[in-house]
């Protein structure tokens, strides 16, 4: 509950961002951001190397290593991170100019949002194994803390950039004169700077877990972890790119106003995306420390079943409210109809977090059985579809097609992932009632969107039928877990 309730106000405290984000910078400007985002994360899962996972792993096969475990997978990273981190900052111009495509009218300014990046990357990969330390030592109540701080510093230091200094100018209030002299309105530029310094901050607050290392590098633990840990960074890796890699192909096969549209409207499926979050960090610990009960499987099924009820009714809610929401992608007049075009890829996109959802649910069985090779190939051909299908989408259909492939990929992992499941680490899912949830929330959502014209009334009538459904028919398993 702690990591769902922390991740969820820290994402809706990001989310305000996006309205304000989409009122001050036209729908070009706002690509740049979402292009920078998304090599970002595609970074992160390299830098990160698959050493998470691993790291809950190996504390719990290895409970007489621990420190070992803690030390080996945090040199892994640090040792990676501070070779990125050189490596950018010699190459700095070469990447600036691969970015810009070899535009060079926005040289400077793209040379100085690489360099913020480089170090952005470095800050958070270097925080990656103390987090998780606090989640394998039982520290939510810290480490939600220290979410809360990075988010709030962030958000607070975005808006001082976009509405304090502007103001103080303005008024010529104390210190006017001293952001004139460098002040830019209107520079995204800002808005990384705030990112860099909530992150450097957060390694700060983080020194008590660096403390906590021993700087002792075990070898033969190593190539134990490493045999696990590589299919995890290929498949996180995949899985990223899945995530991502539409946002960079739409900027390369399209214009920058399309990634500005398509990263906006993305953003209503936060909701989603925080919800599959707040799971992952609460139930990979779970799933790890309970998988030598004996009851384990049939655990996982009662968990897998109520999580789709679950992400079936937020999945119908959303849409169902999606006149409310557009307003949280731009308000203003001058740009909300710049923005607002591209809501038809929504549900697409809210569809495929449901595919998400359920695939990070399914993937307990490999993880569990230490086969994360399967992980590795699942991702592979989700990487596939993603990479191919938006190439050939992209130059005919826009973000429309991104949208598209981005639910596809899912589907088909998410298919391939209960097959191979089935076949290495049989869990008894009940199938029937999940693709029925499954099914009709969507048949509702697409009514509600497409048929239905966004009719929030109608939307909304059909949802308390669909919650009073799953009641009727989930009420019998319901009153023997309340007992």
């Amino acid at each position: 509950m702690v990591y769902g309730i922390s991740t969820i106000v820290s994402r809706l405290l990001n989310f305000i961002l996006t309205p304000i984000f989409t009122r001050t910078y036209a729908a070009a400007v706002y690509g740049i951001f979402t292009k920078m985002y998304s090599w970002a994360s595609l970074i992160n899962a390299v830098l990160a190397f698959g050493m998470e996972t691993t790291f809950f792993r190996y504390l719990n096969k290895h409970e007489d290593k621990k420190q070992q475990v803690y030390n080996n997978s945090f040199l892994v990273i640090a040792f990676i991170a501070v070779l990125f981190l050189i490596t950018g900052l010699i190459f700095t111009d070469p990447i600036t100019k691969w970015l810009l495509n070899n535009n060079m009218s926005q040289f400077q300014d793209q040379r100085r949002y690489v360099q913020y990046f480089l170090w952005l990357l470095f800050s958070d990969a270097i925080c990656i194994i103390p987090f998780a330390k606090l989640r394998a030592d039982g520290k939510p109540f810290r480490y939600s803390l220290l979410k809360f701080i990075n988010i709030l510093t962030y958000v607070s230091i975005c808006l001082f950039f976009i509405y304090g200094i502007p103001a103080i100018i303005r008024n010529d209030w104390p210190g006017a004169q001293f952001f004139k002299d460098f002040f830019r309105a209107k520079w995204i530029g800002y808005v990384f700077i705030a990112n860099l310094i909530a992150s450097a901050i957060t390694f700060i607050l983080l020194i008590p877990e660096f403390l906590k290392l021993q700087l002792k590098f075990d070898k033969a633990l190593f190539m134990n972890m490493l045999s696990y840990s590589w299919p995890v960074l290929v498949a996180n890796l995949s899985f990223i790119i899945n995530e991502n890699l539409d946002k960079i192909l739409l900027d390369k096969y399209s214009t920058e106003a399309q990634v500005g549209i398509y990263g906006a409207v993305c953003k209503i499926a936060i909701f989603m995306s925080i919800f599959n979050t707040a799971f992952r960090l609460g139930a990979e610990p779970f799933f790890f420390s309970h998988a030598k009960n004996v009851n384990a499987k049939k655990t996982y099924a009662t968990i897998l079943q109520y999580f789709v009820i679950t992400l079936a009714v937020l999945f119908v809610a959303l849409i169902a409210n999606i006149e409310i929401l557009k307003y949280f992608i731009s308000r203003d007049e001058a740009h909300r109809a710049e923005y607002w075009v591209g809501l038809p890829a929504v549900p697409y996109l809210l569809l495929g977090y449901v595919f998400l959802g359920i695939y990070m649910n399914l993937s307990v069985w490999y993880r569990l059985s230490d086969q994360t090779r399967f992980g590795l190939y699942i991702s592979l051909v989700g990487a596939f579809i993603t990479i191919v299908f938006n190439i050939l989408l992209i130059p005919k259909f826009g973000y429309m097609g991104s949208a598209w492939v981005s639910m596809a990929a899912y589907a088909t992992m998410t298919i391939i992932s209960y097959i191979l499941g089935q076949k290495y680490y049989p869990v008894p899912y009940n199938l029937k009632r999940i693709l029925i949830y499954l099914i009709i929330s969507t048949i509702i959502v697409f009514s509600s969107f497409f048929l239905f014209d966004r009719n929030i009334y109608i939307g909304n009538g059909m949802l308390i039928v669909f919650i009073a459904a799953i009641a009727y028919f989930e009420k019998g398993d319901l009153m023997k877990m309340l007992k």
